[in-house]
Formats: structure tokens, C-alpha cells, sequence
């Protein structure tokens, strides 16, 4: 029987938001990233990625799952997993968002699979996202979310080595405050995020969880300092392990084609995210 079947029908479902991209969220993603940049003012480009503080679905509490995800079956299909993962996704950009901006997004269900993987069926959903501002068209993305079973003891996937020949890189230590300055920020409800006695205790991880949007952000912020005077032009992006608050990661890059080759490592070594940057 085909498993996806049942699911097919959000296909091409969408939905359209709007918001203005104030001063605000920018300014407070600023100062938790803590990168040195002057303070941001109106009119500023919004650095790329960064959309993602607006367009916040506002759900109810009522409306929330015990993970403090918001239950599917409104836009995401009510697959009956109950992990759900951020895989990876890709962009395409325009001309940047500026601060102040009256923008909208239209998003798009674009396809909707199901596997059987390594520890179990896995429910796959990529969702296509397009972000205008008053220059058009900004962001084009593609999200990909996985959905699974909890995990069995054992059910971990091997570690796999990071790219190496790291031509610049960066350490960064993580702790709570850095995560649950990034869920607010995005109105993550998310509890591995920042609840220490769940993540453990229910979710049976050995810590907080990085947030896989906050690598990514990480990585194309990477991009910005190593290459301050180039446009990013596509950006690509996919989880291997999650990053646990436990002593400092690494992120690292080093250029590749007419691009960059990016990537985190966990604290053990690991590839955690890998991405590519193309430069215009």
C-alpha cells in the first residue's frame, strides 16, 4: 500500500502571509549573534537568511503539541510520526529585504513522500516558500522536513567526517541563553530547544538541541565575513547529526568552484551541516 497516498492532497496546497520587516527582530538577532556589525537602522539589507524572524505563525497554546511544536493538519500534513526534523533546504535570492519593508510570502506544499529508512518508515515534506519585498521577489526557498518514529537505543546513524582543508573557521560554545534567545526570536516553540528535563527525560537526548535554522544562519553568516564584498546568489544546506549544547562546534568553509563549501562539525568532530554557497 502506498503510505503517502493519504497525504497527497496538500500537494499544492498554499497560503499567503504578509508582515513589515521591523527594526526590531533584526536588531535583537544581532546582538545574540554577537558578531561586531554597527547597529542595525531602517533602511539597513536584511543579511540573507534572516527572513526567517517574520512571517511568525502566532498559534494558540491550545493549538500545541506536549512538544511544543503546533499540531499539524492546518498547512503540514498531519503525518502520524512524531519527530519532525528540519533536514535542509535551499535559497535562491533577489534583491535583499530592507528594514521597514512591507513584505509577504507565499508558500506552497510542494511534495509529500514516504520511505522506509534505516530505523523505520520516515514521512518527507518539502515546502517552497517565495518572499517579496517592494524589489521583487527576495527569497526563493525550499524547505525539507523529515517526520519518524522516536529512536530505539543503537538507532543513532554513524558519524561521518567533515569536508576538511578548512581554509577559515569559527568556535562558538553554545548554552541555553543562546537558545532560548534564537526561540524566541523565531517563536520556536520548540522544547529540545530549551527545556533541559524533556529533551532528556521524554526525548531521551543528552542535552539541548542547536537549532538546525541557527547552524544554517551560522554558516551563511560565515559567508558574509569571509566574503563581505560578494553577492550571494543560492545557498544550499542539509543536517547530518544535530549539535548538542556540550562544549564548543566548529564552523568552517573554504572556497569551491565559484563558491564556498561550508560546514559544522559537533563537538566530537562529526559533520553536523553541510552547505554551498554560490557567489555572483
Amino acid at each position: 500500500m502506498d503510505g503517502a497516498r493519504p497525504f497527497r492532497a496538500w500537494i499544492g496546497r498554499t497560503a499567503m502571509a504578509h508582515d513589515l520587516a521591523t527594526l526590531s527582530p533584526v536588531a535583537r538577532l544581532a546582538a545574540t549573534l554577537d558578531g561586531g556589525d554597527p547597529a542595525p537602522q531602517p533602511g539597513d539589507a536584511i543579511p540573507p537568511g534572516w527572513h526567517w524572524l517574520f512571517f511568525l505563525d502566532a498559534t494558540p497554546m491550545r493549538s500545541l503539541g506536549p512538544d511544543g511544536h503546533a499540531a499539524r493538519g492546518a498547512f503540514l500534513p498531519p503525518f502520524p510520526q512524531p519527530r519532525r526534523m528540519w533536514a535542509g533546504g535551499r535559497f535562491r535570492f533577489g534583491p535583499p529585504l530592507r528594514i521597514g519593508d512591507a513584505i509577504e510570502r507565499k508558500s506552497e506544499i510542494a511534495d509529500v513522500a514516504m520511505k522506509q529508512g534505516r530505523t523505520g518508515p520516515l514521512a518527507f515534506c518539502t515546502v517552497r516558500h517565495t518572499v517579496s519585498g517592494p524589489a521583487g521577489v527576495a527569497v526563493e526557498e525550499e524547505q525539507n522536513l523529515v517526520y519518524r518514529d522516536a529512536p530505539k537505543p543503537g538507532d543513532a546513524a554513524p558519524p561521518e567526517p567533515p569536508p576538511g582543508g578548512a581554509e577559515f573557521w569559527r568556535r562558538i560554545a553554545p548554552d541555553a541563553v543562546l537558545l532560548f534567545r534564537f526561540s524566541a526570536l523565531t517563536f520556536n516553540g520548540h522544547r529540545i530547544h530549551y527545556d533541559q528535563p524533556y529533551v532528556t527525560g521524554a526525548e531521551g537526548y543528552p542535552g539541548l538541541i542547536v537549532h538546525g535554522p541557527l547552524l544554517a544562519i551560522l554558516l551563511l553568516e560565515l559567508v558574509r565575513r569571509e566574503r563581505p564584498k560578494a553577492r550571494l546568489a543560492e545557498f544550499a544546506y542539509r543536517g547530518f547529526r544535530p549539535v548538542f549544547c556540550a562544549g564548543e562546534f566548529r564552523i568552517a568553509g573554504k572556497a569551491a568552484g565559484d563558491g564556498l563549501l561550508l560546514w559544522a562539525e559537533d563537538q566530537d568532530g562529526a559533520l553536523a551541516m553541510r552547505a554551498e554557497a554560490t557567489l555572483a
